[in-house]
């Protein structure tokens, strides 16, 4: 197979209300355009075709606006993943290119876009030619841009070759071809940014199968082991009091006390054990002592009814409804006397901030794994009941439960969390 690609030249300068099948045909006419081969355009002409230019001092605006989710942030620079499910710097938001004082925001529609300018050229050329719209991705661990399909339409995005032989006859077991961006990437070798050269035709590119789009290129959140920073994670992970269909398997929740069993504690001491319940029987019989405890006579005493009612209604539901629960247990077992501490309990102090840190790293490890969580106290108003329903000895205590499932269809719905005043919480000496 021999590929070749061919620079589109001479083409005019783009602007808002253009028609790119009118802009490119003659040129590609002139190049001798033919079934099965590809046009390759730059995103840049595209978006200022269809106008999506907007004025540079509403940049940052701009980047918010196209962005759906952050995955690291370092000063002005943003990796935010798009509406289309592109990862890439400042959500595509660019200046390159364009006239001073403007910045292009990637289509709406690459796919789309993609699609009508094949329709478009195929008709003009009496050719089946296939689009590839590119755009200038940077890559994690590599330094430099390199083109990426960013819409495509008459050929495939990925091609599988699971399942086939190689050349020595074993069974290819995980390469799946991002053929759209082998494409992007070769093409991108004569359109530089600098020489003026939007488009190219690339030739000898062969497939099987039918045509794709460039959201099959897009992986999946489940699939995907490096979803955020770990920095932004912790700006981005939220209480969650509702969940999804489904469960948390118990190799993730491992995976989470085992991250969570990372924190701090004081005298090289492990101080913690948790317990974990995803079976309806085990979940309920908790939320049965819970209830007990809260309608005990001692209690109901220093409390209205009422009120009682409403924080079972409310522990219920959030505890009763998620998938699995986890009840982590600090012990005071280890703990080091200090006579010169100046007060009583300070040793019991340590532990019970180590707990908290162990909590706070359980719930960043079940967001990192893509899981709702959220944290509720119950459990640290009935210790004896608590200890009774799963089993534990009076050396442990309860500190709050943590329930947590799968993340609820149509995005999380968080709690609101106020912003940072950083003059009001920060002081230096």
């Amino acid at each position: 197979m021999t590929l070749t690609v061919h620079p589109v030249t001479g083409l005019p300068e783009v602007t808002a209300g253009d028609d790119l099948v009118v802009l490119l045909a003659p040129a590609l006419r002139e190049i001798g355009a033919r079934d099965g081969d590809v046009v390759v355009v730059t995103q840049k002409i595209v978006s200022k075709a269809e106008g999506r230019l907007v004025p540079d001092q509403d940049r940052a605006a701009a980047v918010e606006a196209e962005t759906v989710r952050v995955v690291a942030r370092r000063e002005d620079l943003v990796i935010a993943e798009t509406r289309h499910g592109f990862v890439c710097a400042n959500a595509g938001v660019d200046a390159s290119n364009v006239a001073a004082g403007f910045v292009a925001l990637l289509p709406e529609d690459p796919d789309g876009s993609a699609e009508r300018l094949r329709t478009g050229l195929s008709a003009a050329l009496a050719a089946d030619v296939a689009v590839v719209i590119t755009d200038t991705f940077g890559r994690p661990w590599r330094e430099g841009l390199v083109d990426a399909a960013i819409g495509v339409a008459g050929m495939p995005a990925i091609v599988d070759l699971r399942g086939s032989p190689d050349h020595t006859g074993r069974e290819l077991e995980a390469t799946v071809i991002a053929l759209a961006d082998q494409v992007a990437a070769a093409a991108g070798t004569v359109m530089a940014k600098t020489a003026r050269v939007p488009v190219a035709l690339a030739r000898g590119v062969t497939w099987q199968g039918g045509a794709g789009r460039a959201r099959d290129l897009i992986r999946a959140p489940q699939g995907d082991l490096f979803r955020e920073s770990p920095m932004q994670s912790l700006h981005a992970r939220r209480t969650i009091r509702s969940f999804g269909p489904g469960t948390v398997p118990r190799e993730r929740v491992a995976d989470a006390i085992a991250a969570a069993c990372a924190a701090p504690a004081p005298h090289h001491t492990r101080p913690w054990a948790f317990v974990a319940l995803d079976e309806a029987p085990a979940k309920r019989a908790l939320l049965s002592a819970i209830a007990h405890a809260w309608r005990s006579d001692l209690r109901s005493d220093r409390i209205p009814e009422d009120v009682i009612e409403l924080r079972i209604a409310r522990s219920d539901a959030v505890l009763g409804r998620a998938p699995t629960l986890i009840v982590p247990f600090v012990r005071f077992e280890g703990a080091h006397p200090y006579p010169d501490a100046g007060r009583a309990g300070a040793e019991r102090e340590m532990f019970l901030l180590a707990g908290g840190a162990a909590i706070q790293n359980l719930l960043l490890a079940l967001h990192a794994q893509g899981y709702a969580a959220c944290w509720i106290s119950s459990t640290l108003f009935c210790q004896e009941e608590t200890r009774a329903a799963l089993g534990m000895d009076r050396g442990w205590y309860a500190l709050g439960t943590v329930a947590c499932g799968p993340t609820p269809g149509g995005g999380a719905a968080p709690r609101p969390r106020p912003p940072v005043d950083l003059d009001a919480v920060l002081r230096w000496s």
